[in-house]
């Protein structure tokens, strides 16, 4: 027998399980913390962009502002500093903004999901991914994975994963595939003992769909 033939047999008898499976993700919501080796290099980035950069409009007003009040002082004003120190300066319209700034009512960080350590909320760890995964049985494990399960005949892999994705949430789930493609691909071999007994496959290959929540 030629070794082509050969191959082509044991390739026709080995028989695997075809998986979908659903990569759930929420992106990060709000930014990290900084490392304190990372807050010293944006200090440092931050001193060398203000010592190279040129003045914003704002800075020229004050400037502007300082030297019709030094004129003023002095007595050397004429009418048009007059006119121009009655209305507001750079300074008011800085110190308003800071007041104004200072009322803002910031958001913690901390929300009630973190306290209440609910972990099927996506209103947790703002500044992480979060992954959905599900406790399945594989063999006589029970094991968290992402939700997966076997191509109905018939079906696209979408399609298959479609229907994971809604069982594993009963229906109530709001989501959007981004694209038909997989993300991602993964086999693996059964156990020795279940690939010898007849009919059975040889082992299965997940191919994975990338998926976003929807947030209202």
């Amino acid at each position: 027998m030629r070794l082509s033939s050969f191959a082509s047999t044991q390739t026709a008898k080995e028989k695997w399980d075809l998986l979908s499976a659903v990569c759930l993700e929420r992106k990060p919501v709000i930014a990290r913390n900084l490392l304190p080796i990372e807050k010293e290099v944006l200090s440092m980035a931050q001193k060398m962009e203000y010592r190279l950069s040129l003045k914003s409009d704002h800075e020229i007003q004050l400037e502007k502002d300082r030297e019709r009040q030094e004129r003023i002082k002095q007595g050397d004003a004429d009418d048009s500093d007059m006119d121009q120190a009655s209305l507001n300066s750079a300074q008011d319209f800085e110190d308003a903004s800071v007041e104004e700034l200072s009322k803002f009512p910031f958001a913690d960080r901390i929300t009630e999901a973190d306290k209440e350590k609910d972990q099927k909320s996506l209103d947790r760890m703002l500044d992480r991914h979060l992954l959905l995964v599900v406790r399945q049985k594989l063999g006589t494990s029970s094991v968290w994975i992402l939700p997966q399960g076997q191509r109905q005949e018939g079906e696209t892999m979408r399609q298959a994963a479609e229907r994971v994705l809604a069982e594993s949430f009963d229906g109530k789930v709001q989501s959007r595939f981004l694209g038909n493609a997989p993300c991602g691909f993964y086999k693996y071999k059964y156990p020795k003992h279940i690939r010898e007994q007849d009919g059975n496959s040889i082992g299965a290959k997940v191919v994975y769909h990338y998926i976003a929540p929807v947030r209202k």
